[in-house]
């Protein structure tokens, strides 16, 4: 019988928990307790490939590079700050999980592939840039910057200016078939982190990247999708999705079929900055490959697999 496929994508709780500084040791330590999570799910037998999120990190290697500028190093661009995290991120989570097989007498082999995510320069998130990076700046900051050098900079909510850049959709993994081919021989895979490196098709038919951030969890769905996971699990800061989040009213969804969910996403229940996108996420899963989806919090990782526990949505 073959072994079962699952995708899980790691909330930013499994790298950064809150309030932290986002130091490597503590980072890695936080990786340490989700690698003994992860290795639940090989222990039982099934064949996994992880994808997390890099936000945090992301912004801070971009402003490492903008603080290197005034030195007279050339910085690097968003995209290329993307591919930096996905391999600093995807070498902690590999060694936290050998160290953690090593305990439990397992000896797969584990691979982080650094990730290009197809997406089309005609997105219409390219003329309407909304995802923030890095810290808040003045007016002031924000108004050079726009000069200088051309970004989208956007005031929010009272609290100072963010960088905005697009959040295209994922159309294709570019590394798919290498991919594949290493979950066949039975080594587990880190892909996708943050969402990808977003890459488009010039018209030579090469390869460029450009400056966006690809939404993690749809991206995840999409390498769900392209490996044909029999089921795909957001692992998360809370234990179930909620309909009526925090009024008097609240109600925690377990077993849910697609039809309510989507009913639930249609009445506006999800915030697009924190449960939107994952609920969005599960529903193009369920309704594309008719198979189950679970959100649930990272120490209910295996239960989540075996579609027990969480808010476990199907067709």
């Amino acid at each position: 019988m073959a072994k079962k496929r699952v995708v899980v994508a790691l909330g930013g709780n499994a790298i950064l928990q809150p309030g932290q500084k986002g130091t490597f040791e503590s980072q890695l330590e936080n990786i340490k307790i989700t690698a003994k999570q992860l290795v639940s799910l090989v222990e039982r037998g099934y064949q996994l490939l992880i994808t997390h999120g890099n936000g945090p990190q992301v912004g801070q290697v971009y402003l490492q590079q903008k603080a290197a500028e005034k030195e007279g190093i050339p910085s690097m661009p968003l995209h290329a700050c993307g591919a930096f995290t996905q391999g600093l991120l995807g070498y902690m989570i590999q060694q936290c999980l050998f160290n953690e097989m090593k305990k439990a007498g397992l000896k797969n082999n584990v691979a982080t592939v650094v990730t290009q995510v197809l997406v089309s320069k005609d997105d219409p998130a390219f003329k309407n840039p909304t995802k923030p990076i890095g810290p808040f700046y003045s007016e002031e900051h924000a108004k050079k910057a726009m000069e200088e050098f051309g970004e989208v900079w956007k005031e929010d909510s009272g609290r100072g200016w963010r960088r905005v850049v697009p959040s295209p959709e994922p159309q294709t993994i570019i590394e798919i078939d290498a991919i594949k081919e290493l979950l066949s021989k039975g080594t587990i895979v880190i892909a996708s982190g943050g969402g990808g490196i977003p890459v488009f098709l010039d018209e030579n038919g090469e390869l460029k990247g450009i400056d966006a951030v690809i939404d993690k969890d749809l991206a995840a769905e999409k390498m769900a999708e392209e490996i044909d996971a029999d089921i795909f699990v957001i692992l998360t800061d809370v234990p179930y999705v909620a309909i009526n989040y925090k009024k008097p009213d609240q109600k925690n969804l377990m077993n849910v079929k697609l039809e309510e969910m989507k009913k639930y996403y249609d009445e506006g229940h999800f915030k697009e900055g924190s449960m939107g996108p994952k609920v969005k996420a599960v529903l193009k899963f369920v309704e594309n490959k008719k198979r189950t989806a679970v959100i649930t919090s990272l120490d209910n990782a295996l239960q989540a697999a075996e579609g027990i526990f969480g808010t476990v949505v199907s067709p």
